[in-house]
């Protein structure tokens, strides 16, 4: 062990404790990454039929479930709004992927080419590039369309991953990873849901447990190295994506597209305290660990607050 790496175990802590050396985190992940990698393209099933009766999400994670809108829609309408919201997450997904693997390699731009932390996030980079093609395999055989993000938060992405430090990217990587992660932890033992859906969300939530160790890792080393000012723009940045995380996250064309009053549905899932929940429930890992270690706080939690993913 070198001077540096104990000088970094002996004085780098927060308030979860002491930080792990950054060589030994990476070597753990690479060897998981060896152990528990698939491919998707000979992993799942593509030509297999649709099944019959069976939803593309479950239905206590679509949207409008038991809302008054809800209760007058018929099962078959229900499960084609699950069709489609399972489309609009998955696009939502792919946009995320791009964006983190552009990020990952602002990251590792100016590190050591030989350490395992920049080895790791090439790997963790192959990753999501397989889970952005998976994504659009599985858009394509539900036969939805895709679902792009409204072009103002696609053109403010440009800026935020331009300007963004590097704890405002991995707080905005473990947004975009944790909250889909707690629904697909649901959905791929859910025996109600496509076996294919099952699948690809098998894949990622495997594969996505590393990205959110190295995230994690990485993001509670940076705020404490960080100095004031890049501490106090990464809760303001972290704030702001949760916000347009929070409006990307359903696209509201869905309702349209099953026949549904947009502005009407829209304004059901606002007030509905089960998505409310939902929502919550799903960033409540994340918000708990962003809390201990210093994001949430000033204007930035209220930014939080305001995207109705905090309490």
């Amino acid at each position: 062990m070198t001077a540096q790496t104990e000088q970094d175990l002996t004085l780098l802590r927060d308030a979860l404790g002491p930080l792990r050396d950054r060589e030994q985190v990476a070597e753990r992940l690479l060897e998981s990454s060896l152990k528990h990698s698939f491919d998707p393209e000979t992993e799942l099933d593509w030509e297999a039929p649709v099944e019959e009766g069976k939803w593309f999400w479950p239905p206590e994670l679509v949207s409008l479930y038991d809302t008054p809108m809800w209760r007058r829609m018929s099962e078959e309408q229900r499960m084609d709004l699950a069709r489609h919201e399972a489309a609009s997450l998955a696009s939502l997904g792919i946009w995320f992927e791009i964006i983190l693997m552009q990020l990952l390699v602002r990251h590792i731009y100016d590190k050591s080419v030989t350490s395992k932390h920049v080895r790791y996030a090439l790997t963790e980079i192959a990753d999501e590039c397989r889970h952005s093609m998976m994504f659009a395999r599985m858009i394509e055989k539900g036969g939805a369309p895709a679902y792009p993000v409204p072009r103002i938060y696609h053109n403010l992405a440009r800026v935020l991953k331009t300007v963004s430090t590097t704890p405002g990217s991995f707080a905005a990587t473990l947004l975009g990873e944790e909250i889909l992660d707690w629904m697909q932890r649901l959905t791929f033992p859910d025996e109600r849901v496509q076996t294919l859906v099952r699948g690809v969300t098998r894949i990622h939530v495997v594969e996505e447990a590393r990205h959110v160790r190295y995230a994690r890792e990485e993001l509670r080393r940076q705020m404490v190295t960080a100095p004031r000012w890049e501490q106090e723009f990464t809760r303001l940045s972290c704030g702001e994506a949760a916000r347009v995380f929070s409006v990307c996250f359903v696209n509201p064309r869905v309702y349209e597209n099953v026949g549904l009053d947009r502005s009407e549905a829209v304004a059901q899932v606002r007030a509905s305290g089960h998505r409310r929940e939902v929502m919550q429930s799903g960033a409540r890992r994340l918000t708990d660990f962003l809390d201990d270690i210093g994001v949430l706080r000033g204007p930035g939690r209220r930014l939080w607050k305001s995207s109705g993913l905090l309490a």
